[in-house]
């Protein structure tokens, strides 16, 4: 009998290893800016300022020196930015800059520099971009140096200076991941030079981000299919709404997930808009960023971070529709204005009674609230927010531009025009030679009583001002 439970303990062991080995991995995310690092040869490494996700951070450095009369490092400013989301769809995104940047007494100086990393893996690729990095004036002993991913330029007899030296890995088997990290300056020595010893190095601008997705087998829980509500007599999707990605579930919201609406007071715009969350709420700007689960792979919109729970609420007067499941925008709904704006909200925990399909709606009222559903299920909790006027919805869902200076001038009750609104078309498109970015239309001078007596939310203001015409209406739509 003894001899048999000793043979059980190896086939015990074996068993708990199988298990353990067998366990899924769990989704990943981190993010690392550093906005200068030296490294003396026989010295204790200098590093003023670090910042790591997760959590999102993102400090300033005001000003840097070394030594103390800056003759090897001087540094104007700096600042650093960190966001890493791990879950279904990881992501992670790191952003550095400077001003003012002097090597050596001014050997090797630079005006201004912003690193850039953003990385995504999900269920169908991983992918990272580090080609939003950007060095301007930069200068080595003198000459002008063009900035070029994985330059080296050589510095005399005793160094070298490699410009933008970035890498990406990616792994495409699930579970999925990728790795971007680059670095805009970083300085080698070859021999002794300006009081640092030979093999010193010195790195100014240097971000790297990580994700690993959550294996297929780690998938959302799946809602039992809501019994349609009673149709509308408004059509559920405008005919030329967006289609967001993933796969839709018809019918509405479930009344288990209705909850009663709080009453709340919220500012106003002149124009008639409100920021979307109620209360306390933190958001960055990563738009157009690395996103594996989406059309074209890229962020179209912005996530504001708040409690779970957190009332949403309608930025604008207008219509409630595509209320219900989306299984990346999790518990979802769309609002169009009566401008012809729509603005997507995505993983929700909830919704408010107002939200069923067809509802006339006030800016203010509470639409639902903040959660982590659909491929956010492993990520903080957050809304995901975006915006899409209505002169780019021929672009289809693709027709969205950046939330992040909208959020920020509705916070404060100003208004942005949509027209000025910073758009993203993908790196081989027509804007390729803007880094993705929409170039703005052109520069013209306005009078003071033109900009005070032109609203910026209707659509063609900014062309009715210039031409002297009045702006049209889009159809069924009012002017505000």
């Amino acid at each position: 009998m003894r001899r048999a439970s000793l043979l059980a303990v190896p086939v015990l062991v074996a068993l708990i290893g199988s298990i353990a080995a067998a366990a899924p991995d769990q989704p990943e995310a981190s993010a690392t800016a550093v906005p200068v690092r030296i490294v003396p040869t026989g010295a204790p490494e200098q590093i003023p300022l670090s910042v790591t996700a997760p959590p999102s951070a993102e400090q300033v450095l005001p000003g840097y020196a070394y030594p103390d009369d800056g003759t090897i490092v001087k540094i104007g400013s700096a600042d650093a930015q960190v966001v890493a989301q791990p879950g279904t769809s990881s992501s992670a995104q790191a952003n550095t800059g400077a001003l003012a940047v002097s090597l050596f007494a001014g050997e090797i100086t630079v005006t201004s520099l912003d690193v850039r990393a953003s990385v995504a893996a999900g269920s169908v690729s991983a992918s990272g971009n580090v080609s939003a990095s950007t060095i301007t004036g930069l200068t080595a002993l003198g000459q002008l140096i063009t900035p070029a991913p994985n330059l080296v330029v050589p510095l005399a007899d005793w160094g070298t200076l490699e410009v933008l030296g970035s890498q990406v890995e990616t792994t495409q088997k699930p579970p999925r991941s990728v790795k971007a990290s680059v670095t805009a300056l970083r300085v080698k020595l070859i021999v002794d030079h300006g009081g640092l010893a030979a093999g010193s190095v010195i790195e100014i601008g240097s971000v790297s981000t990580s994700v690993m997705a959550a294996p297929t087998t780690v998938a959302p829980t799946k809602p039992t299919v809501p019994t349609p509500p009673t149709p509308s007599a408004r059509p559920v999707i405008p005919p030329d709404a967006p289609r967001e990605p993933g796969t839709s579930i018809a019918g509405g919201a479930p009344a288990e997930l209705i909850r009663p609406a709080p009453a709340v007071t919220a500012q106003l715009t002149s124009g008639g808009y409100v920021f979307p969350v109620f209360g306390p709420a933190s958001f960055g700007d990563t738009f157009g960023a690395a996103r594996a689960d989406v059309s074209g792979g890229w962020h179209h919109g912005e996530d504001i971070f708040a409690p779970l729970g957190t009332p949403l609420l309608a930025v604008a007067d207008g219509t409630v529709f595509s209320v219900g499941w989306n299984d990346i925008g999790g518990w979802r709904v769309w609002l169009r204005d009566r401008a012809g704006n729509e603005f997507y909200y995505a993983h929700l925990s909830a919704y408010s009674p107002l939200a069923v399909n067809g509802r006339q709606v006030k800016a203010g009222d509470v639409l639902g609230f903040m959660g982590k559903t659909g491929d956010a299920e492993f990520s903080p909790v957050h809304l995901h927010f975006e915006i899409h006027p209505v002169s780019l919805l021929a672009m289809g869902y693709d027709g969205a531009v950046a939330p992040y200076p909208f959020l920020t001038a509705w916070r404060r009750a100003e208004d942005v025009s949509f027209d000025a609104g910073r758009a993203y078309l993908p790196p081989d498109g027509p804007a390729s030679a803007h880094k993705g970015v929409a170039p703005p239309a052109g520069v013209v001078l306005l009078e003071a009583d033109d900009i005070s007596s032109t609203s910026g939310l209707v659509p063609g203001a900014i062309e009715s001002t210039l031409t002297g015409r009045a702006p049209k209406s889009p159809a069924g739509g009012q002017d505000r």
